[in-house]
């Protein structure tokens, strides 16, 4: 018998080098404007997580403004209407704004008032990172900016109007696709010409070091109390952890505290569009190569002279052809498994976790709803009749308010 109280592993936690780099993905390759303001960060960060009364702050806004931590639920009836798993869902959509985007917005500016900056810049897809950054805006007093693709502004307006209550511009970009690659874009330009009194919260585990170390430490709070949940509620660790990636930050959020524990299989899934054969997709880790966007070395989707390719999913979160590099090194080192989960197959999860446990999910987190169904069919075909039902425990990322003008027009 597996043993789950003991953290096993060949594998150790992982952590970029002195120049950011895990293993061959990372780095900061940006114009000589930023170099300074992200080595000015990355000191500042290292100071604050050396500071205990940093993280005390931290800590004390995701429990008494954020209303962490958040439950992990156990789905009875989709569990039954599978019928070969108990899935549970890790209910990142009860938290403030309603999405994890809001456990890293609070750590970055509070790091922005440590550093005695003024004002905050963002980009968004789905809008609910612009949602979070501007809501820590209000909270703590900032100015704030938000750069959002004209295609995002038009299928994610709720998010839209609420950054707009809270106080925030949304500056609308028409450059590309005029979705996620297009807004980091004209962020990053503009971030480049207002550093000195500037913070740019980027949402994800990517962009330049150390954005993609600093995003996972502020999300891996996820991963913390999942594991402790689980061991409170079941007496074990789930045999599966599934989680949507994007650029990545809730899969890296709830993968980090679990990389040492082998028992546990780790599945992130990306979105595959109208299938990988169409080219239609955003699924970078399955079918990119590697190559260097938005300041970090990693996988991304790009033709054969170097240029970005399009991507394409129906959710705006995942609609990005690139990847946190912490991601690309967990897949090329096989601790974390990648699969890719189609539009179609998305709304269907999507669905169905309305219809049998009341809960609207965001569309991103209807990717990983998806795998984890199949996991459950796959392992129900397998498995013999003296075998225990198997735990999947999905990352819920966000709630499903956002997408439903979106969706409608596909599901009616």
């Amino acid at each position: 018998m597996v043993n789950y109280f003991r953290r096993q592993s060949t594998m150790t936690t992982t952590q970029p080098d002195d120049h950011g780099y895990f293993g061959q993905y990372g780095g900061m390759y940006v114009g000589e404007t930023l170099v300074s303001p992200l080595k000015q960060l990355t000191v500042a960060m290292h100071d604050a997580f050396h500071d205990e009364t940093f993280w005390d702050e931290y800590r004390e806004l995701l429990r008494q403004y954020v209303g962490r931590e958040t439950p992990c639920y156990f789905a009875r009836r989709l569990s039954e209407t599978v019928g070969t798993a108990n899935i549970w869902l890790k209910r990142e959509d009860l938290a403030h704004t309603g999405a994890h985007k809001i456990n890293n917005t609070i750590g970055q500016a509070l790091l922005a008032k440590r550093m005695g900056k003024r004002r905050l810049i963002a980009e968004t897809g789905a809008g609910q990172h612009g949602v979070a950054t501007a809501t820590v805006a209000a909270l703590l007093g900032f100015e704030c900016r938000v750069f959002m693709g004209n295609e995002d502004i038009r299928r994610q307006q709720p998010n839209v109007l609420r950054m707009e209550l809270l106080g925030t511009e949304v500056v609308g970009v028409e450059s590309g696709t005029a979705t996620l690659k297009d807004a980091m874009n004209a962020a990053l330009r503009y971030w480049s010409n207002v550093v000195d009194d500037t913070f740019y919260v980027i949402g994800t585990v990517a962009g330049p070091h150390p954005y993609p170390l600093m995003v996972r430490e502020f999300q891996k709070i996820i991963g913390e109390e999942t594991r402790r949940q689980m061991l409170q509620q079941t007496g074990k660790l789930p045999d599966y952890v599934v989680a949507a990636v994007g650029g990545g930050s809730n899969a890296m959020g709830i993968f980090y505290p679990f990389l040492n524990d082998d028992a546990v299989e780790l599945i992130g899934v990306e979105a595959a569009g109208h299938g990988l054969e169409t080219g239609e997709h955003s699924a970078s880790l399955t079918a990119g190569t590697m190559g260097v966007l938005h300041g970090t070395k990693s996988m991304l989707l790009q033709d054969a002279n170097g240029q970005i390719r399009e991507a394409y999913s129906i959710s705006a979160g995942l609609d990005y052809p690139g990847v946190g590099p912490e991601h690309a090194m967990l897949r090329d080192c096989g601790r974390v498994r990648y699969e890719t989960i189609t539009d179609k197959e998305a709304l269907e999860a999507f669905q169905l976790l309305c219809r049998v446990e009341g809960i609207i999910p965001a569309l991103e987190s209807s990717h990983a709803l998806a795998q984890a169904i199949k996991e459950a069919i796959r392992i129900g075909e397998q498995s013999t009749a003296d075998q225990s039902r198997p735990d999947i425990l999905v990352c819920l990322s966000g709630r499903g308010d956002k997408d439903l003008q979106h969706v409608a027009g596909f599901i009616r």
